[in-house]
């Protein structure tokens, strides 16, 4: 069966054979929003929970309001307009508003970046600034929460009147979902609060997974965190598959995220009879496939699709390479699994090993194999994952190892689908 796979920006297509071939998992269909802008409108003045965002902006001087960084698909044409016109109109000055890119430990905006994320008109009419989490002096120290994390937000976020974040919903290897909270920490945190939350004392717990809302203890920090800083309303969206608008979810920061939520829950859940032999997935294409760092959500969001010691295939262009400059050393330090897993349990927390920790957890489970050309042309033997040219020489190798009757599932879209185990799987 011919099979096109999100991958890069213009995709990757695959053959499976049709014998093998157990189920394609993919998201429902949802049919997008057909007035967008105008129920977003609605929801300003008719929030989801709290006040309407004018009545908010009336009582302030200065406003913030955070976004995404490039390696999110937010359609922000869509969103900030009606924000920005609601400040103003209520007697914010356009001077007052910044807007802060959320890029936690991720490195900085781009120019051309900005001018994709935001559009050239807010580029050029608003002060808009990258979070820098490792700068210390510019993060407010807010106190520890009740798990003892230190609490550092963006000092631009904290001396905000109001505070604004945007974003959008989907399956989130260890908070559940994206979306809300998750804006004000990791997005703008300082990195000593950043380190404490991608701890293995959150990600080695089973509830810290896709999916997880009720009892998810890095949720509940986030939250609490959030509380801390200050969070007065959110504006956040559900996608397709072709990243068009589904849902619009606006108001109070914990009761219009928990109705996104349920939205998101509906629509992006694939189901399967009984897991496969072999997994071909994604990480959903560009931006979240830019570096194997972000790519390692494509490898946790299937786990529950493949057999414990299967075979899991991840075709990600990872076109930027390993990622920042400490997880590629990391990466490329450890020749197993165990060994990187032995080394953090007795080592303070550095920056970027959660990821490695994710990927380390999929490993535990299943054989991983990269496809991703640039990878495999300079990493190839020096990671603890396996690498492959071409998601047809994994897939071969897979059936050779489990036989003719071996199983296969694909994931075209990996990270955006929330694979459930239970029914028919048709």
């Amino acid at each position: 069966m011919h099979i096109h796979l999100a991958y890069g920006r213009e995709g990757l297509d695959i053959e499976v054979p049709d014998g093998n071939l157990s189920k394609v998992l993919t998201m429902p269909p949802v049919p997008p929003q057909e007035k967008p802008q105008e129920e977003l409108r609605r929801q300003l003045g008719k929030p989801i929970g709290g006040k309407p965002l004018g009545e908010q902006a009336s009582r302030a001087t200065t406003a913030c309001i955070a976004i995404c960084d490039i390696t999110r698909p937010v359609p922000n044409a869509l969103i900030l307009p009606p924000i920005l016109e609601t400040l103003e109109r209520n007697g914010i000055k356009r001077d007052n508003i910044t807007l802060l890119v959320a890029t936690g430990l991720h490195r900085p905006s781009t120019q051309d970046e900005l001018l994709a994320m935001a559009g050239g008109k807010i580029v050029g009419d608003y002060r808009i600034l990258d979070h820098h989490a490792r700068e210390l002096q510019e993060q407010e120290y807010l106190g520890t929460t009740r798990r003892n994390t230190p609490v550092y937000i963006d000092r631009t976020y904290c001396s905000a009147d109001l505070k604004i974040t945007t974003g959008f919903i989907e399956p989130h290897l260890m908070a559940g979902f994206s979306g809300g909270r998750k804006l004000v920490a990791p997005g703008c945190a300082g990195e000593l609060t950043i380190k404490a939350l991608h701890s293995p004392l959150f990600l080695e717990n089973p509830l810290c997974r896709e999916g997880s809302i009720d009892g998810n203890p890095l949720h509940e920090e986030l939250l609490e965190i959030a509380a801390m800083a200050g969070h007065d309303f959110i504006v956040n969206v559900t996608l397709d598959v072709s990243h068009a608008t589904t849902g619009i979810f606006a108001g109070d920061p914990i009761q219009a995220h928990a109705a996104g939520v349920r939205h998101a829950r509906h629509s992006v859940c694939a189901s399967i009879a009984e897991p496969a032999d072999v997994v071909v997935t994604t990480s959903a294409g560009y931006p979240l496939d830019l570096t194997l760092y972000q790519a390692v959500k494509g490898m946790t969001a299937a786990l529950p699709a493949v057999k414990k010691g299967g075979r899991l295939i991840l075709a990600a262009e990872c076109a930027e390479g390993l990622g920042s400059h400490e997880f590629a050393a990391m990466a490329r330090r450890f020749r197993t699994a165990e060994e990187f897993i032995e080394s953090i349990s007795a080592n303070p927390v550095v920056i970027d090993q959660w990821q490695l920790e994710e990927c380390a957890k999929a490993v535990r489970h299943a054989e991983v194999v990269l496809v991703s050309p640039k990878i495999h042309e300079n990493y190839a033997g020096e990671l603890f994952i396996r690498t492959a040219a071409s998601v047809g020489e994994a897939l071969q190798e897979g059936i050779q190892k489990f036989g003719p009757k071996t199983t296969v599932a694909v994931i075209p879209k990996g990270p955006y689908t929330l694979v459930e185990m239970g029914g028919s799987g048709e």
